[in-house]
């Protein structure tokens, strides 16, 4: 009975120093942090030396990493921009396919085919905080999911139509009482970070790797941050855009006039004052969320996981506020349709920079591969991996495709960007490396007739390949 009895204890430790084992080798998998902004263009990192902007541990994250400057959105079916570029992220479904499963999202829930799902199976705790704003249930889809937010804080009627010069401003973006950001009593960049470092410090106990998809909802309106960080930023420091319009010719053909939630925000013709006004508390925002990331990065660094964390830092799009006259996403300028892509992590290069266009979504496909996990037929976007290593120096994409509803598409290829407006009848040709700021329309330009007679054949060639409803074959360009 003795000699059984023994037996039994050596095999229960020979199974646990398996168990152990397995475990230290699921360790050796790198952990995941996905950090997530919302309306973040790409131009807002001070390290990037586009504009004059406060990120100091942004700037960081770009030294101690590799940017990839030329992330792109693939576009949206929807006016809010952000529902399509999320369903694309955490399906891998490009732009017209991740439309059609929409409605469906919890099927592919069902299925477990969403992202953080994926790496689930990979062996992987899976974690979120933050907007989510898609239609599958989070709490469902992560093994542990906290304050799963809307797609923007609530706002009031005062904060549109505003700033007008010589007029009161009905609105304040440093009132809490104005809820917002400020509902439930604390920030709602704060809580984001509180969560994530929470759930760092009770990590430091866990055996398997983790992934976590930190959504914040900063920048997007209400634009609303402490006092103190209003104050960085006074209106004599802010500047207005280069390309800054009073009025946008096409607006109302493009599906941004007057009518459009986001272009609501501000007065119609745009003032320099207005501008100024947005730009300010944006740029405020911004900061405010900077130092909730740096604050997520300090408990990364002591909670031990750093050296075996990858790190990716980006956006679901840009945002104008007031650049060409617009104030929104729902265009195909670079200010709306690019966003910063910053990844840091084991043998991750330093303080490097990669012109090769991507999309913002293949971020699920980098931590597919980094995670060794399956990659589900239907995924579009590719991994970054070989382009981190330098063992490709093209893009998987030799053409970038942009789309908003059935009234914008857009064509990238080169240094050459090809927008069109199919209600208006209108090309827009740009060089986007003589003309970064988008300002001089060439499409009427007898010189350029052959690139954009090219560009809008790889245009309709895009739209074959993603399924695009649009029909352009009947387009006569004015």
């Amino acid at each position: 009975m003795f000699r059984v009895a023994f037996f039994r204890l050596l095999l229960s430790l020979v199974l646990l120093e398996g168990v152990i084992s397995s475990a230290h080798a699921a360790d050796k998998k790198p952990n995941i942090l996905f950090l997530f902004a919302d309306d973040y263009t790409y131009e807002a990192i001070r390290a990037f030396g586009h504009t004059d902007i406060d990120t100091p541990n942004l700037d960081k994250l770009v030294k101690r990493g590799t940017t990839f400057t030329r992330a792109y959105n693939m576009g949206s079916w929807s006016g809010a921009v952000c529902v399509a570029s999320r369903t694309m992220l955490i399906t891998g479904r490009s732009v017209w396919s991740a439309n059609k499963v929409y409605d469906q999202t919890d099927k592919e829930r069902e299925a477990g085919v969403l992202w953080p799902q994926l790496m689930a199976k990979a062996g992987y705790v899976t974690y979120f905080t933050g907007k989510w704003h898609i239609k599958a249930d989070a709490e469902k889809a992560f093994h542990v999911a906290n304050h799963v937010r809307a797609g923007m804080p609530k706002d009031t009627p005062e904060a549109y139509n505003r700033p007008l010069e010589g007029k009161p401003d009905p609105w304040s973006s440093t009132d809490t009482n104005l809820g917002g950001f400020w509902q439930g009593g604390k920030h709602w960049s704060e809580v984001v970070a509180d969560d994530t470092i929470d759930y760092l410090q009770r990590a430091k106990q866990q055996a398997q790797p983790f992934f976590m998809y930190i959504a914040f909802n900063a920048p997007h309106d209400p634009r609303q941050a402490p006092q103190s960080f209003l104050d960085r930023y006074p209106l004599a420091r802010m500047q207005t855009p280069t390309n800054y319009l009073a009025e946008y010719p096409f607006k109302d053909a493009m599906g941004c006039g007057p009518s459009l939630r986001d272009e609501k925000l501000g007065p119609f013709p745009r003032t320099e004052f207005a501008v100024k006004t947005h730009r300010r508390e944006y740029y405020a925002l911004i900061t405010h969320l900077d130092q909730q990331i740096g604050r997520i990065l300090d408990e990364l660094k002591k909670s031990g996981h750093e050296d075996n964390t990858w790190i990716f830092f980006t956006a679901d799009h840009g945002l104008a506020v007031g650049h060409h006259g617009l104030f929104g996403k729902q265009n195909m300028y670079d200010h709306s349709v690019r966003v910063p892509f910053i990844v840091a992590g084991p043998g991750v290069s330093k303080g490097r920079r990669v012109e090769a266009p991507i999309y913002l979504q293949d971020v699920m496909a980098t931590s597919l591969a980094l995670a060794g996990a399956q990659v589900p037929e239907h995924v579009y976007f590719n991994s970054l991996l070989p382009l981190l290593r330098g063992d490709a120096k093209l893009s998987a994409y030799p053409q970038i495709y942009g789309a908003y509803l059935e009234l914008q598409r857009s064509v990238t290829a080169g240094d050459f960007k090809l927008i069109v407006y199919p209600k208006a009848n209108k090309l827009r040709l740009y060089n986007l490396k003589k003309d970064p700021f988008e300002m001089t329309d060439l499409a009427g330009d007898v010189k350029q007739a052959g690139k954009v007679k090219e560009l809008f054949a790889q245009l309709q060639a895009l739209q074959r390949t993603l399924q695009d409803p649009l029909d352009l074959s009947a387009f006569t360009p004015k």
